[in-house]
């Protein structure tokens, strides 16, 4: 019953959107890939059966040669997520891997590096998005991540600005759907509509930020396949949502605003 009072919020929220002319835009990211796996399979052909396609944050320095299968067929994009996933920050700091006690010019050549190795794994699949683990990065990093070859970087929250630096757009997600605090798989389905119908209903701002649902396919339970399958059948053919489509999303993100600092953690 709590789950339907959800569902129904949102549906309402964006019915509103719907008649005032101005669908949300939404915006999907999966963390975490490295490889060709049934749960990668699992969250591509179930955007796929609803027309929509995910931002595949992978982590070059564990990325097989086998993960591009895994994205066919369909229009998922990679994403570079870090360099090795490994945390480089000291005792009793917040996990971090781009930054903490590391000297600005190496992490860039290390992410300059790991960009250009996942694109040899998935050719024709990489979006130039940086995706930090944690989502953590040094903001003298986030700055100069245009001098790594990045057109836009993604973190968890509500942006500050629309670019990280110069020539780098901020397109950051804001739905977690894993309760990482308690069962580490999916969250109440009840509590995630809910949540989507209030960002959805709020004031769009000025910048019209698009509102980005963030996966972890590896740690996926019953009820997260079970949203997000029950979200992609209210959206994706609803006049007050619209998906945008990976190979859109940079621009779609930059084009509105002035140079701003992103919302970024050292």
């Amino acid at each position: 019953m709590a789950e339907r009072r959800g569902r129904d919020a949102l549906e309402a929220a964006l019915d509103r959107r719907a008649e005032a002319g101005n669908p949300v835009v939404l915006w999907w990211r999966d963390d975490d890939a490295t490889r060709d796996t049934p749960a990668l399979r699992r969250l591509v052909g179930l955007g796929a059966a609803h027309g929509l396609a995910p931002v595949i944050a992978a982590i070059p320095g564990r990325a097989g040669s086998d993960l591009g299968a895994a994205l066919e067929p369909g229009a998922a994009r990679v994403a570079v997520h870090g360099i090795a996933h490994r945390n480089e920050a000291g005792a009793g700091e917040k996990k971090c891997e781009l930054g903490g006690g590391r000297d600005a010019d190496a992490v860039l050549a290390d992410l300059a590096a790991a960009r250009m190795r996942l694109r040899a794994v998935v050719p024709g699949r990489l979006i130039d998005i940086l995706v930090p683990p944690w989502n953590r990065i040094a903001p003298a990093i986030a700055a100069r991540l245009g001098e790594a070859g990045f057109r836009a970087l993604s973190v968890f929250g509500r942006r500050q600005g629309t670019t990280a630096g110069p020539g780098v757009a901020v397109i950051n997600t804001h739905v977690d759907i894993i309760d990482w605090r308690g069962t580490r798989g999916g969250r109440a389905g009840a509590v995630l509509f809910g949540e989507i119908a209030r960002l959805v209903g709020a004031a769009p701002d000025a910048d019209r930020e698009p509102l980005g649902v963030l996966t972890h396919h590896l740690v996926h339970d019953a009820a997260a396949w079970n949203f997000l399958a029950d979200l992609f059948t209210l959206t994706a053919a609803h006049p007050g949502a619209r998906w945008c489509a990976p190979g859109r999303l940079i621009a779609a993100a930059g084009k509105r605003g002035a140079s701003a600092s992103a919302r970024v953690h050292g």
